[in-house]
């Protein structure tokens, strides 16, 4: 099965194989939810109701260069499935419908009307303490409830780690790309020169790359950024667990703080965040993963739709490498 929005009459006679669709029930229209990265994506509208079906393929969606796990939308359905005892987690989440390993589909409840957070990446653009509050929470809840005393290898995800690994990690500070850094922000491919020739830096973000290969005993979101925040009518939702794994908990939170700092949000947000989640392990390793998702984020590939300037984009790096650096 090879999901096609131009093809309802075959994804429909592929659902009622599956159980998913009534005998009687008819596909009315696909639509595109949104603009999807990683796998291909369509909302399916009958007469009744709609529902999302999500398809993973052997490359990146949005980037069919870049080679990727063909089963991690597989992955996914089984994050759902471990966090469905816990109520706290399910409420902010998708509903898990129907899950097919053999063409790694999955089917998730249309959690209807929605965009995600990137606007917070906009000028003006604020996330409220009511919704800081709701993130932070739930990433604590996840790291709380699933935590397991023995390395859980179901949930290792090696595959998509390493090639996460490899964006984070190694392209960014990789003094030959293939990527002109000077065609997002002219200027920016010489001051990111700086950083791409310190041997000491290159080292620290070397030794902090086995921190994230590592296996912890938390389950983590693993690409926990407003790209997988939804703005619904029922409030703020998290999506897209295809990175999940059992790992250092503050890469989740650093994560999160880096895009809030690079969205421009207060200080005032950002100690919510902190006071939301709870006891943090270790504070530096937390600052530590934020300083690196800040300079992956401005000169790696995996660009964000900013507007900040040079000079904003200059900062961020220099404020990324005090954070790295930390002792």
């Amino acid at each position: 099965m090879h999901l096609d929005i131009a093809q309802p009459q075959l994804l429909e006679d592929y659902l009622k194989t599956k159980n998913w669709l009534k005998e009687n029930e008819q596909i009315l229209i696909l639509e595109k939810p949104g603009e999807g990265n990683m796998n291909y994506t369509v909302r399916v509208r009958t007469h009744d109701r709609t529902f999302i079906v999500k398809q993973s393929r052997a490359y990146v969606e949005k980037y069919p260069q870049i080679a990727a796990p063909v089963n991690r939308a597989i992955t996914e359905g089984r994050f759902y499935e471990q966090i469905q005892p816990f109520a706290s987690l399910n409420e902010l989440m998708p509903q898990l419908i129907g899950m097919d390993e053999e063409t790694n589909i999955l089917v998730l409840e249309d959690l209807g009307t929605a965009s995600d957070y990137t606007f917070l990446y906009q000028p003006n653009q604020t996330l409220s303490l009511a919704e800081v509050e709701a993130l932070a929470h739930y990433i604590a809840m996840l790291h709380r409830l699933t935590r397991k005393e023995t390395i859980d290898e179901s949930f290792a995800n090696r595959e998509m780690r390493a090639l996460n690994h490899e964006h984070i990690f190694q392209y960014p500070l990789m003094l030959e790309n293939g990527f002109d850094l000077d065609t997002v922000s002219p200027g920016l491919q010489m001051i990111s020169m700086a950083y791409k020739v310190d041997e000491a830096l290159k080292q620290k973000i070397k030794e902090l790359g086995l921190v994230y290969l590592a296996d912890g005993r938390c389950l983590l979101h693993g690409d926990f950024y407003p790209g997988s925040w939804l703005k619904t009518l029922n409030g703020v939702k998290v999506i897209d667990p295809e990175f999940c794994f059992y790992g250092p908990a503050e890469f989740d939170l650093g994560v999160m703080t880096a895009h809030l700092m690079m969205a421009k949000q207060s200080e005032e947000v950002i100690r919510k965040v902190y006071q939301a989640y709870g006891d943090i392990k270790n504070p530096q390793l937390v600052d530590q993963f934020t300083g690196i998702e800040i300079m992956r984020r401005l000169i790696g590939l995996a660009q964000l739709p900013l507007t900040l300037s040079l000079l904003d984009k200059e900062e961020l790096l220099e404020t990324a490498y005090e954070l790295i650096m930390k002792s």
